[in-house]
C-alpha cells in the first residue's frame, strides 16, 4: 500500500484518503463531515502544501480532544438576500465549515451569477487553493479570504494585534489549467518557522522579528515575536482589509478578539471566512473563456526569462504540476503524520 524510507512515506491518494477519513472519525467527526475535511487536506498535500495538509491533524486533533473544536457541529446557512449567504459553523473543524460556505456561495452564484458567503464560528480551514480549485472545476472564479490568530504587529506597533490572514483568487480554464493564487500576508507562513525550529535550522532575517521587533534568524525568537508582512505597510493594509471582510463583516471574531489555539486550546476561536464566487458560464461559452485564458497565459509565458533555467510561470502552475506528479507517483508524507493518523484510527470500524 505504501513504501517507506528513513525520512518520508509515499502514499497513493486512494489509500491515504480512507485512512485519513477514519482518523477524523476516530476524533469524533461523523463520516460525512470527515470526508469533507479530508478532501481539503489531501488536496493541500497533493499541491505540496504539507504544512497545511494532513499534518494539521496534530493541531486539529489536540483541540478536538479538549473540546476546543466541536466534533459534531450544527452548521446553519441563512439567506438574507438572493446572492448572500451567512454560515454559522458552530465551532466546527475549519475545512468542514469552509466547504459548507463554499457550497453556499456556489449555490448563490448559480442563481444570481455572483454569490457571496460569510462564515463565522469556524477554525483554521487549511490553505485557500483547494477551495479555489474546487470552485474552478465547476466553472466559478473566486476571491476567498480568512482571518487568523494574531501574529503580526500593526505597522509601527510593538505587539501582535493582527492575524496572518490569507487571501486567494481562482479563475477557471475549461480547456486547460486554472489560475490559482493563494497568499498569506506575511513573508512566510508561521508553520514554516515552526518547522525550521523543529529541525533546528535558522531562518532568513526577512521572515520575522523577535519580541522587540528586531529581525531575527532564530526560529524560536521568531515564534515568540512577530511575522513580517509582505510589502511593509502595504501588506499590513491588505491584512487589515481581509480581516474586515472575514472577521468583522461575518460577525466572527477579529484582530485580538480571535482566541489563540496555543494559549486557549479549549476555547472557540470564532474565525471568519468569506467566499466571493462568479459563475463564469454567465459571462460566455467555455470556448470563449478557454481562448482568453490560454492567450493570457501565453503572453506571460512568452516573456524571455532573465534566467534560462527558470522560465516565467503563472499563479498555481507549480501546485498543479506537483498535484499531477503526486497523483501519479504518490503523496509524500512525513512518517510522524502517518503515525498520528494510525493512532486516531485505532478502534474505528472500517465500515
Amino acid at each position: 500500500m505504501n513504501k517507506d524510507n528513513s525520512t518520508q512515506t509515499v502514499w497513493k491518494e486512494e489509500d491515504l484518503t480512507p485512512l485519513a477519513i477514519r482518523a477524523f472519525v476516530g476524533l469524533g467527526l461523523p463520516h460525512g463531515d470527515a470526508v469533507e475535511v479530508v478532501k481539503v487536506l489531501v488536496q493541500a498535500d497533493l499541491f505540496g502544501l504539507s504544512t497545511h495538509g494532513l499534518s494539521r491533524i496534530e493541531s486539529y486533533g489536540e483541540r478536538l480532544q479538549v473540546n476546543g473544536i466541536n466534533a459534531q457541529p450544527n452548521i446553519t446557512v441563512q439567506s438574507p438576500a438572493l446572492a448572500l449567504r451567512l454560515v454559522d459553523g458552530d465551532n466546527g473543524v475549519g475545512p468542514l465549515v469552509g466547504m459548507r460556505a463554499l457550497q453556499a456561495a456556489m449555490d448563490a452564484a448559480s442563481q444570481c451569477g455572483i454569490g457571496m458567503a460569510f462564515a463565522r464560528g469556524s477554525n483554521h480551514f487549511g490553505p485557500i487553493s483547494p477551495y479555489s480549485l474546487f470552485a474552478a472545476n465547476k466553472g466559478f472564479a473566486s476571491i476567498i479570504g480568512s482571518n487568523a490568530t494574531t501574529t503580526i504587529a500593526p505597522w509601527g506597533g510593538s505587539d501582535a494585534r493582527l492575524g496572518n490572514s490569507p487571501l486567494g483568487f481562482g479563475v477557471p480554464n475549461p480547456g486547460g489549467k486554472p489560475f490559482l493564487l493563494d497568499m498569506a500576508m506575511s513573508v512566510v507562513a508561521r508553520a514554516k518557522i515552526r518547522n525550521a525550529f523543529k529541525r533546528g535550522e535558522s531562518i532568513p532575517d526577512t521572515w520575522a522579528t523577535d519580541q522587540k521587533g528586531v529581525p531575527t534568524t532564530d526560529p524560536k525568537a521568531a515564534l515568540d515575536g512577530f511575522l513580517l508582512p509582505i510589502g511593509g505597510h502595504k501588506g499590513y493594509g491588505l491584512a487589515l482589509m481581509v480581516d474586515m471582510f472575514a472577521g468583522l463583516l461575518s460577525n466572527a471574531a477579529y484582530l485580538s478578539h480571535v482566541k489563540s489555539w496555543v494559549d486557549a486550546p479549549d476555547e472557540p476561536q470564532n474565525l471568519g471566512h468569506f467566499f466571493i464566487l462568479i459563475d463564469t458560464t454567465k459571462l460566455g461559452s467555455p470556448q470563449w473563456l478557454t481562448e482568453r485564458m490560454m492567450d493570457f497565459a501565453a503572453i506571460l509565458h512568452d516573456s524571455p526569462p532573465a534566467d534560462a533555467s527558470r522560465p516565467v510561470i503563472v499563479p498555481g502552475e507549480i501546485e498543479l504540476e506537483k498535484m499531477q506528479q503526486q497523483k501519479q507517483n504518490g503523496i509524500v508524507l512525513d512518517p510522524a503524520v502517518v503515525e498520528l493518523l494510525h493512532q486516531h484510527v485505532k478502534g474505528v470500524s472500517n465500515a
